[in-house]
């Protein structure tokens, strides 16, 4: 028996968290306030550490990370909630001297604009910074970018029995705002076939006959129309060359005919004009491509390589062979490339009297771009560097 008990009592674990009496409870308390003095970070178990380039790269990823939400902020995060419908008018107001970006935060207020960057850029692609006129809109929900820009250039107050022609139209932009102005009884199709036909008006208006490529490109004259009930696209083309005719009538040639131009060839350089400057420098680049003729050298304007491609040339678009490559080709293109107002067609009847043969321009921040005037080379690359 005494040895079964001896047994039980060798096997029984013994343990701190039992404290069976005083004293064996007074010997732990000690013992953990005499242990808790001695610095035990050498013997305690090492968190194994990362290695310094995981945390570089972590750091990285999430610097990338915050740039990207930025950059795909600065695209969308100016989306315009608050559209209005499309159809619905919406009338606002653009106060006297209101600049650009004034004018964008009005039209984004309203629900017109979707994005006040993109609107900025296109006045600034434009050059029409200067030329958005004050006033009392109606504007209609769902109207494309550049028909905005369009009705601020035209300015306010058109009726609804009237269509806009803005300056630097094309043919074929033209043909849209018809085709937009008539719904439907004329369409896109049916004007450009009676513009690119300029023989068909010859008999009526002798000014066209040397119409580069039998089209009618330039002479179609930015205006405000009247839409007539029943007019064809004929009809319409006819009431933009009576207008032309008009305009042109107060124009003086003495200049352009003694540099040898034609009245046509002063149009074509007139469009370029339209397509190269701002409102209030047309004399200046006038006088830049007349020194440059001067001299025989090349007009060198992308303006007349993006007519014949569509759209922005690339360097190596001005390397490519075709009519109206100013780079490549000296003197003037062949035809107009938009149709100008009157204000580019009296700077290529009597430009300034400059020294310069270089210009360059740049967007200013503004919605409106800057220009630059030089007579060397050398002056022209600095400005650009500049």
């Amino acid at each position: 028996m005494i040895e079964n008990e001896r047994e039980v009592v060798f096997n029984r674990k013994v343990t701190y968290s039992s404290k069976p009496n005083h004293a064996a409870r007074a010997a732990h308390a000690r013992g953990e306030r005499e242990f808790s003095k001695y610095d035990t970070t050498l013997i305690r178990p090492q968190r194994a550490k990362k290695p310094l380039y995981i945390g570089i790269a972590v750091a990285v990823v999430a610097i990338l990370l915050v740039i990207f939400g930025l950059v795909n902020c600065m695209g969308s995060c100016d989306k315009n909630p608050n559209m209005a419908p499309d159809g619905q008018e919406v009338r606002i107001e653009i106060p006297e001297g209101s600049t650009t970006p004034a004018i964008a935060s009005i039209l984004y207020d309203a629900g017109i604009i979707e994005n006040q960057k993109a609107f900025s850029d296109e006045v600034s692609r434009r050059g029409a910074a200067s030329s958005l006129k004050s006033g009392i809109y109606v504007f209609v929900g769902g109207e494309p970018l550049n028909e905005v820009v369009d009705h601020l250039i035209a300015g306010p107050g058109q009726s609804e029995n009237t269509f806009v022609i803005p300056e630097g139209y094309t043919l074929e932009r033209t043909a849209q705002a018809v085709a937009a102005a008539y719904a439907g009884t004329i369409t896109e199709e049916q004007f450009l076939a009676a513009a690119h036909d300029a023989s068909r008006f010859q008999d009526r208006f002798s000014f066209v006959k040397d119409a580069y490529d039998n089209s009618l490109e330039g002479f179609l004259f930015p205006k405000t129309y009247e839409i007539v009930l029943g007019y064809s696209a004929d009809d319409v083309i006819a009431q933009m060359l009576t207008q032309y005719e008009q305009e042109v009538r107060s124009l003086n040639y003495s200049y352009p005919h003694e540099q040898g131009l034609s009245d046509y060839q002063t149009l074509i350089l007139a469009s370029i004009i339209e397509r190269e400057a701002a409102s209030d420098n047309k004399v200046l680049v006038a006088s830049v491509f007349y020194n440059r003729l001067d001299i025989d050298m090349a007009l060198q304007s992308d303006a007349t390589t993006a007519y014949a491609i569509g759209g922005d040339p690339t360097p190596d678009d001005l390397k490519k062979e075709g009519p109206f490559n100013t780079y490549l080709n000296k003197g003037l293109p062949p035809g107009p490339i938009c149709s100008p107002g009157i204000a580019s067609l009296e700077a290529a009847c009597n430009p300034e009297n400059t020294e310069y043969y270089y210009f360059y321009f740049k967007d200013n921040g503004q919605g409106g771009l800057d220009y630059y005037f030089s007579q060397t080379y050398e002056e022209h690359q600095a400005a650009i560097a500049g």
